[in-house]
């Protein structure tokens, strides 16, 4: 028997957000811990009791939460990681990340950890395409995070274009090498 591995998967807030349900779903069927960190804007798209549910564990939401005694939340939730994969990724978390801002609960986890960054853009083709998002990914891979996607699909704004997230098959997939 593996010993089971963690992931900690940040989810921000893209109309994507529908897939990582099934990410979580994905990674639990094969035996892997899922802790999940929302950012306070995916918590406007999608309740956190759903990923409860479907990681069967807490789910995190916010720096400032009560954490449970003695705990620094993001440096625990770093130090458990196996892997932290972010699953919608925005244009607003790549530029954070990439600029060393380090906000919100999501952000310090990834600031701390030292297990590989995974990294699943979905956003307009349009913000895709935008040189700082462009320059920011460039960083973010100099800095040794991995990305996966985004793919061609129907957009969010109803035309076609690259900026879908990746397929969950893909996501998982993706996300085994690391673990």
């Amino acid at each position: 028997m593996r010993k089971e591995k963690t992931v900690v998967l940040g989810v921000t807030a893209s109309i994507a957000i529908y897939k990582s349900c099934d990410v979580v779903r994905r990674l639990k069927e094969k035996q892997y811990n899922v802790l999940v960190v929302m950012t306070q804007e995916a918590q406007g798209l999608i309740r956190p009791v759903v990923f409860q549910s479907l990681s069967g564990n807490k789910v995190y939401k916010g720096l400032f939460e009560e954490p449970d005694a003695g705990e620094i939340e993001h440096v625990s939730l770093a130090d458990q990681a196996n892997l932290v994969l972010i699953a919608p990724a925005t244009a607003n978390i790549i530029g954070k990340l990439a600029s060393g801002i380090y906000d919100d609960l999501l952000t310090c986890v990834v600031c701390a950890t030292t297990a590989p960054v995974l990294i699943c853009p979905a956003m307009n083709e349009k913000m895709y395409y935008n040189a700082i998002v462009q320059d920011n990914i460039k960083k973010l891979k100099a800095a040794g995070y991995k990305f996966l996607g985004p793919v061609e699909g129907r957009l969010a704004c109803g035309k076609s274009g690259k900026g879908c997230l990746a397929s969950v098959d893909l996501i998982v997939k993706e996300a085994e090498k690391y673990l």
